[in-house]
């Protein structure tokens, strides 16, 4: 098992796709340098173009004679700037990223000055108007707990079972920098982005609390915000069992 971290910026995501270059092709050529052999990756989840990862997990099998306290150091040798292995351990064979994993953390940036910030325009979302807090944090608590968060997922997912699990969703403010912070048992295809969107615009007064009751109770996807812009998004951490 590997951490990685990553900025997200240059790539099309995590997974290996044909139009652009991956976190996860990178991965692969590293290994593939170092070890001679075509290595098979497993990532804990996509991540969409653009997003970034402080906690990316990735599995495979490996046969080398490098120790594994050494393996992160002998990976970035190979890896480009934007990405870099924090750690590596040894698993079970059972261990799969994915399949073992029973929840996630990602955080989310907002950048609430008046004037865009060349910065971090990046690694922030963009929102020039003040926000209402107190209305944000209202629409946090509908959230947590555990909903079929269906009206909060992009289409295109085959995923049959909506239902998940929001353990916290964390606010912090300082100064024009806004996170949210959500821990869940796993999240839908762009659900943390859909989530960010609809509680900026109950920030805004453009959504009410009724229209997060409604995507939630009447599963639609019209009755929830905009889907928040990549950037802002990052992989923390995915948890997996003390077993692992």
């Amino acid at each position: 098992m590997i951490k990685i971290e990553y900025d997200g910026t240059n790539y099309n995501g995590w997974q290996i796709q044909q139009n652009g270059k991956s976190v996860q092709e990178e991965i692969i050529k590293a290994l593939s340098k170092l070890s001679g052999k075509d290595i098979i990756v497993h990532g804990s989840g996509r991540t969409d173009a653009k997003v970034h990862a402080r906690g990316q997990v990735a599995s495979f099998h490996l046969e080398s004679s490098i120790p594994i306290e050494r393996l992160p150091m002998a990976m970035n040798t190979f890896l480009p700037m934007d990405i870099s292995i924090k750690e590596a351990q040894e698993m079970p064979n059972d261990f799969h990223a994915r399949y073992s994993a029973i929840g996630k953390r990602y955080t989310y940036h907002i950048y609430t000055g008046r004037y865009r910030s060349p910065l971090i325009k990046n690694y922030a979302y963009h929102v020039p108007r003040p926000l209402d807090l107190d209305k944000i944090q209202q629409g946090i608590n509908l959230l947590i707990g555990t909903h079929d968060f269906r009206g909060f997922m992009s289409n295109g997912s085959s995923v049959e079972n909506t239902v998940r699990t929001i353990h916290s969703i964390n606010l912090e403010k300082r100064d024009d920098n806004l996170w949210l912070t959500f821990e869940g048992s796993g999240f839908l295809y762009n659900m943390v982005r859909i989530m960010v969107g609809t509680l900026v615009e109950v920030g805004i007064s453009k959504k009410t609390l009724e229209n997060i009751n409604n995507a939630l109770e009447k599963l639609d996807r019209k009755y929830a915000g905009h889907k928040a812009p990549p950037q802002g998004l990052y992989l923390d951490k995915v948890f997996y069992p003390l077993t692992h």
